[in-house]
């Protein structure tokens, strides 16, 4: 198991040991804690306020161990698994480099606002960097001010342009 960074943290009262690792998707202590975040995370008014079904927890360790760019983090305090941050590396054609994109960022409520999404951030651009990535991109929902404003301090902001910020949408077509 690779440790991305540890620290011993005393801020917020948090006196947790905190790993960010790389999740190992043949390790079933990866993939079952995977599952029981992506739970939480869907169960999360902000991602739709309803678990995962049935079909889809069966389904998405197996796509995910598939899926030839999947890199993922996870958070732990101790033997607890607290975070994650589900990444899929991409190619930029107008930098011809890759790049990571952040797809699902989570931390679990009773540690949210005390740094963890900013460390699971700082593990996948620490990532980006040793991949020679141009850059890490995400998406967030309008409506998300505290996720917004994390990414805000961690250096996130629209594409700019010639003296003016462009916004980009996120399209959708299902299938």
């Amino acid at each position: 198991m690779q440790i991305i960074n540890k620290m011993n943290s005393n801020r917020k009262n948090l006196q947790e040991n905190i790993d960010i690792i790389k999740a190992n998707l043949g390790d079933k202590n990866h993939t079952d804690a995977l599952l029981c975040l992506l739970d939480q995370f869907a169960g999360d008014p902000m991602s739709g306020g309803t678990k995962l079904p049935e079909q889809i927890r069966t389904a998405v360790i197996p796509g995910l161990q598939n899926h030839p760019t999947t890199l993922i983090f996870l958070a732990r305090a101790g033997s607890e698994f607290i975070g994650m941050a589900i990444c899929f590396r991409g190619f930029s054609t107008f930098y011809a480099k890759p790049l990571i994109n952040v797809h699902d960022l989570m931390v679990t409520d009773g540690f949210r606002g005390k740094g963890m999404g900013s460390r699971l951030l700082g593990a996948v651009e620490g990532e980006a960097r040793q991949l020679g990535c141009c850059k890490v991109t995400l998406e967030v929902r309008d409506d998300n001010e505290s996720a917004q404003g994390l990414y805000g301090r961690e250096g996130f902001s629209c594409a700019k342009g010639d003296d003016l910020t462009i916004k980009y949408l996120y399209l959708e077509k299902q299938l």
